[in-house]
Formats: structure tokens, sequence, C-alpha cells
């Protein structure tokens, strides 16, 4: 079945016994802003609010403290940002009003009232899923585009980084009515790795970018919703919402009974105008204990046992000339492993996500070659190494790091610095 397959291949962590064993300096044709995105009324932070260049597929997206770095080509410097969350009401600012550093961006909840005619257009919340997965082909991407994205890796265990990684990746994604699988190539990559902090067992993520890309239910319904799979859950309206300044209905999904192996719940946001998907927010069901033990892995030495705490998952679309297209997705993975013989266990987390900061109909039928694509079994942690200047990334939209993930990189950078510095003491024979 293609779930189980997606739960072994895609988005497992491998434990694995630990073996411990460029710079691109970007011409200055582009300007750089910064900031932060609140909640007008209550000046909370807000986390992956979308900020788009407009008439242009330039974007980034806000931290989990609310902030910004967006580069744009200064040939678009007379143009406006959009700034976009779901349930609040777009804020439309010309970028000449910006300064370069320290902006602060409010926007304010969205009210929204659809009358009882909207509702009733459908008997159930399901009628309504399954028109959504009915008209994917007409409302969602139906080209083949070339995407730039924005792809992040983080190990923690317990509260503290362990292992960061980063890409600049190229995306040609297929139209979702092709049977052609999506194809990665790695642009841009750094990683560092505190392995004393992963002791003897090394958590990583196998599919790197595509546990992500997958995440894409319109591209790929097979993983979470089926033709028979949908029989299994129970739909349900929820309070509408807003995103864009469009109204979107809010259905809640929850497994009817254990007939699934693997099940999930969540909410569906649907724009209700073109019954696209605009974003999917979910778990999965981690409520049956003897059958999710080892659920998330797929390699690990015979005296681990691991027990999934969390498996939360996401994916965003942005609309782009009435069609909607895949923009972001993350995931978030908690467990804890169990090793015989130790009396206490340790909890690792590990998360993902892969941000579209530019993309392009592949109007020239651009390919990318075989011996550039990424498998989708990378361990993304294991194809790259080491930290590059602060010039790395040039001109590329990036996730701004959180504070935390930015003083974790610095810890991490000085431990692998003064192991390097004892290790040679060591084989020059001094103390």
């Amino acid at each position: 079945m293609k779930t189980t397959l997606f739960f072994k291949s895609l988005t497992s962590a491998i434990l694995l016994f630990l073996l411990v064993s460029l710079t691109v300096n970007g011409q200055e044709n582009f300007s750089e802003f910064s900031g932060k995105v609140v909640d007008g009324k209550s000046n909370d932070e807000l986390e992956a609010v979308s900020l788009n260049i407009n008439e242009t597929n330039i974007s980034t997206i806000t931290n989990s403290e609310g902030e910004f770095v967006l580069k744009v080509p200064n040939q678009y410097l007379d143009s406006k940002v959009i700034i976009s969350f779901l349930g609040y009401n777009t804020r439309v600012i010309p970028l000449s009003e910006l300064s370069k550093t320290e902006n602060k961006i409010e926007i304010y909840k969205a009210v929204t009232e659809l009358s009882e005619v909207n509702i009733s257009a459908f008997k159930t919340a399901e009628s309504l899923i399954r028109k959504v997965f009915e008209k994917r082909d007409k409302t969602h991407q139906n080209e083949s585009v070339y995407m730039t994205a924005f792809y992040r890796e983080t190990i923690k265990r317990r509260n503290r980084n362990v292992s960061l990684t980063e890409a600049v990746v190229n995306i040609l994604k297929y139209p979702n009515k092709s049977s052609v699988a999506d194809a990665i190539a790695l642009n841009k990559a750094r990683k560092s790795t505190d392995y004393k902090r992963l002791d003897t067992v090394s958590v990583k993520l196998q599919g790197g970018p595509f546990s992500t890309i997958y995440l894409d239910i319109m591209k790929y319904p097979e993983y979470i919703f089926t033709d028979i799979t949908i029989n299994s859950y129970d739909f349900s309206f929820d309070r509408p919402s807003n995103i864009n300044n469009r109204n979107v209905y809010v259905v809640n999904f929850s497994p009817k009974n254990n007939a699934l192996n693997y099940s999930y719940n969540g909410k569906l946001f649907i724009d209700v105008e073109s019954l696209a998907l605009v974003s999917a927010d979910y778990t999965l069901d981690l409520s049956n204990k003897s059958r999710s033990k080892n659920l998330l892995v797929k390699k690990k030495p015979s005296n681990v046992i691991v027990y999934p705490l969390e498996a939360n998952y996401k994916v965003n679309y942005k609309e782009k000339g009435g069609k909607w297209y895949y923009s972001y997705s993350n995931l978030f993975l908690k467990f804890k492993v169990n090793k015989k013989r130790e009396l206490f266990n340790k909890v690792y987390s590990l998360s993902s996500e892969m941000a579209v900061t530019d993309w392009e109909i592949n109007t020239t039928d651009r390919k990318i070659k075989g011996k550039n694509r990424l498998r989708p079994s990378v361990i993304i942690t294991d194809a790259i190494s080491g930290f590059s200047d602060p010039d790395f990334w040039g001109e590329y939209n990036l996730i701004e790091p959180d504070k935390s993930i930015e003083s974790a990189i610095e810890k991490i950078k000085k431990n692998i610095e003064k192991q390097k510095e004892q290790d040679e003491r060591m084989v020059n024979g001094m103390p």
C-alpha cells in the first residue's frame, strides 16, 4: 500500500549506530529588507507568514519568531510586497515604504462570515472534500513548473540543537495529473553536526527535501486520502476562515475507527470560490502505542526501541493566475529512544521545512539531469558537509534563522573546532 511506503521510505527517521570518525560571492544586484510580522492587536509574532513581491513569484516566509529577510532584485524595487497569512487580512505595502532593517509589519485577523447558502451547497463536509480532489487538475498546477526552494532540517536532543542542515534546491514539478514524480537537484547546501550530543545513536531523515515535497497532497493524494481510505474518516465543518482576503471553508477530519494502519487528525482549508485546497494541517494518530512502536523507523540497532511521540505535517499553496501552486510544507517528528541496559530514555525531535522562493512555468522543457538528481532515499546530512561564510547564499531568499538556531550553529561550530584541535594535539603527542 502506498501509504505504508510513505512511512517506510519517505518521512522515516533512521536510527543508526554512529561511526564518528564554496564560497559563492553573489553580485549586489539585489536589495535586502528585514523585519518582523506581528498580530496588530496582540503584538504576537506570527510564524509562516508569506511575503510575496507583487506580480512576481519571488517570496519568503517568517520564522517561528515572526522574523523575515526578503531579497529583491533591484529591477523590482518599484513593486509592492504582499503579506498574507491564514485567518488574517492581506496587507500590501510598497517596497519604497520599507526600511532596510527593523521593519515591524502589523496584520489583523479577518472577520469571516459565510451565509448558510454557502455551507448548505454541500450536504456534508465529506462531499466537499471529495469535490476538492475531483477538481484538483483544474484548480491546482496543471503544467510543468521549475521552482527554487529553501530547505532546512533540524535535529534536536531534548531542547538542544545537535544537527542543522540548510540547502537551496531546484525542483522540477510535473503537473498534478502526471504520473511522473517530481525531480529535485541540490544547488547550495551546508550543515553542522555536534556528534557528541547525538551520543551513540544518530538520527537521520531519509528523503531530505523529498520528505517535504511529498506532503503536497494535491500531487500525491495517495499518501493520505484515496477513494478507499477517505471512507475511513469523519469530516465536519469548522468555523470559516480567510486567506488573501478570500473566504475559505475549514473542514476537520479524524479516523472513524482503527481500520487503517496509519490515520490522521487535522484540518483542511478550502477556497470557497474555486474549491481549491489552500492549506492542510494534520497529525499522525499515535494513540495505539503497540501499533506505533518503531513506526517512523526504517533502520535501527536491534537493542533500540523507538516510540513516536508526535508527528505533525503542514502544506500551503499559493494562488497565481487562477491556479494554486505548492508553496510551503513542513514536518515535525518527536520520538523517545529506549536503549537496552541504559537507565534513561533519550528524546529526539526532527523538523524539516521547505519554502518555494521563486518559480516559473517550464515553457522551455527544462530538465534536471539524472546525475544531478537527488534520490528520494537521500539522507541530506550525509550528502553535504561544512558551514560557509555569510556570503554563501548570495541573493537567494531563505527562511531567516531563529535566534535559537543561530546560537546553536555557533556553539556547534565551536565544539567541532575544539574537538579538531584536541584530535590534532593527540596526533602530535601533545597533552
